[in-house]
């Protein structure tokens, strides 16, 4: 059964979020506290954090970012719950390497929606054997959901590694916001573009050397360039 961590202080909520993922087949528990959370997680055995923006003792951005240097955990699915208004947070959030968040006051089903869509493509693997091979020193093992830069192994999370194969893949094509949104996301909403662009922007920090070939294309979205050109 797979197991998923709710780290929330609100009694009511945690038991909200436990029911609806109960019924999608989660074993869960929940903890109230930062830093309680990351020794859980650290201790491994989880597919799925559920993670508030506030907690005692250790706040939610502050986990996430523990969460993504640490290699046993860095690929971790999290979804995180923020509070209406707090856009700035929430893009904060983002940046430090949630997959993805939940506006409170929010929709259970809608909450639900987003695990489905997230885990889809946190499991879902390619059925070649063979990886895909870019120029610049960049290899992407599909089968192992690994990246190498000039021999380097690169740590992704699940929607960076989903959305730097969708760019490489699309072979020099321009794919919109939209298009990368519905693709790697699997919905589509509101603020989502935005999303996007924090995760781009992430893609392009974590593997500067191919930041040149990931281009934004004014208007319309973004490519990646095939070896071939210059």
């Amino acid at each position: 059964m797979k197991r998923a961590l709710v780290v929330e202080d609100d009694p009511d909520i945690v038991e909200l979020i436990q029911h609806y993922l109960s019924v999608e087949g989660f074993q869960v528990e929940s903890v109230a506290d930062g830093r309680l959370a990351l020794e859980r997680l650290r201790a491994g055995g989880f597919g799925l954090l559920i993670l508030d923006l506030q907690l005692p003792g250790l706040d939610g951005l502050s986990v996430c970012a523990e969460l993504r240097r640490d290699t046993r955990t860095s690929a971790l699915p999290i979804v995180m719950l923020t509070a209406r208004g707090d856009e700035a947070d929430r893009v904060v959030g983002l940046e430090v390497g949630a997959d993805d968040y939940v506006v409170k006051p929010f929709s259970p089903k809608e909450l639900v929606a987003r695990v489905r869509a997230l885990l889809r493509r946190a499991e879902r693997r390619e059925p070649e054997d063979a990886p895909l091979v870019a120029s610049g020193g960049l290899r992407i093992d599909r089968a192992r959901h690994t990246v190498e830069v000039d021999g380097q192994p690169v740590h992704l999370t699940a929607k960076e590694f989903a959305l730097l194969l969708a760019l490489v893949q699309a072979d020099g094509r321009v794919l919109s916001r939209q298009t990368l949104l519905e693709s790697v996301w699997g919905y589509s909403y509101a603020e989502g573009t935005r999303t996007v662009d924090v995760h781009v922007r992430r893609l392009r920090e974590k593997i500067p050397a191919l930041a040149g070939r990931l281009t934004t294309v004014k208007s319309l979205g973004y490519r990646f360039a095939r070896r071939s050109e210059p």
